[in-house]
């Protein structure tokens, strides 16, 4: 990324990181610059470091309240998930011996520099969200039409690539047709991008599924890396933030299913007890300690369920 200041509106948490210069903050997650030429001599190419913060967004709103470890555990999943997939990705490095600053260790990662495509990448097994909406009214997905009878919670008989475009911190992403995607990125790199997404979701979704999660869809994010010429997985990849997972246990299709994220988040911000008009230009309110609570071990939860180790 070149941008070199942060969305509008949105509260940052810039760090003083020696031999890293903060370039661009997004809803979560915030990137430097190497400032020190040794570290790309360490790490063999041009990078960025990125850090996952405890932010949290809700409705297209960054919240003033924070999840506690949120941002440790995104990336240790992301990191985790990762070691599973046999796609190319963006991380060189993640430990403080291998170059990351002591102050960010466990919640960041050096990554390649990439070249990011304006897509956001999305995979659905299952019909829910917006999704679940466009269906009620067309019969379709992203226009690819699906069967007749569906009903919230159904598992697709194969996964689907339902790309959306891009939005600005603040705005809502909108979903887009695989036409539209060869319009942006050309015939062979959307088509590209079309199967790197249904490998991960398809990989991810029998390891969820082994470990009691359902997979019911997820967006990823890929760049061109221009020292392999490589399209690469970047980002944050089969995280709360960026997955829809349910328990397995009380899965049951034609009811809105509970998930591993951030619910409890929007859930209170729409009820009475909040006080806050959705609609309105005022922003969310802070949130109670019960409810930021809740969504922390909803979190950790998802974590140590998929991954099978203690999160500490």
């Amino acid at each position: 990324m070149s941008e070199s200041a942060a969305p509008r509106g949105l509260d940052t948490e810039t760090l003083d990181l020696p031999g890293w210069t903060h370039i661009y903050s997004g809803k979560v997650r915030d990137l430097y610059e190497p400032a020190d030429p040794s570290i790309v001599e360490r790490v063999g190419q041009d990078c960025v470091l990125v850090v996952a913060s405890d932010r949290i967004s809700a409705f297209d709103h960054v919240l003033a309240s924070e999840i506690p470890d949120k941002g440790r555990i995104l990336t240790q999943l992301s990191l985790w998930w990762f070691d599973q997939l046999k796609v190319e990705h963006h991380v060189l490095a993640s430990t403080v011996a291998d170059g990351v600053p002591a102050a960010v260790e466990g919640r960041a990662m050096i990554c390649k520099k990439l070249d990011m495509f304006p897509v956001e990448c999305i995979a659905r097994g299952y019909l829910t969200g917006s999704g679940l909406q466009e269906y009620r009214t067309d019969g379709t997905v992203c226009s690819i039409p699906l069967p007749a009878g569906l009903v919230d919670g159904s598992r697709l008989d194969q996964a689907i690539f339902t790309p959306s475009a891009k939005a600005e911190v603040g705005e809502h992403d909108e979903n887009i047709t695989y036409d539209a995607v060869v319009g942006m990125v050309g015939d062979d790199v959307a088509a590209r991008l079309s199967e790197l997404t249904l490998k991960i979701y398809t990989t991810a979704e029998a390891i969820a599924r082994e470990r009691g999660i359902v997979l019911a869809d997820t967006k990823v994010e890929f760049g061109y890396d221009a020292v392999s010429g490589a399209i690469t997985l970047g980002d944050e990849v089969l995280t709360p933030d960026s997955s829809r997972f349910w328990d397995l246990a009380t899965y049951q299709p034609g009811q809105a299913q509970p998930s591993y994220d951030k619910q409890y988040v929007r859930d209170w911000l729409t009820s009475a007890e909040s006080g806050w008009d959705r609609g309105s230009d005022t922003p969310p309110p802070a949130l109670p300690a019960d409810v930021v609570e809740r969504t922390r071990s909803r979190y950790v939860e998802a974590y140590e369920k998929i991954t099978g180790q203690a999160f500490a």
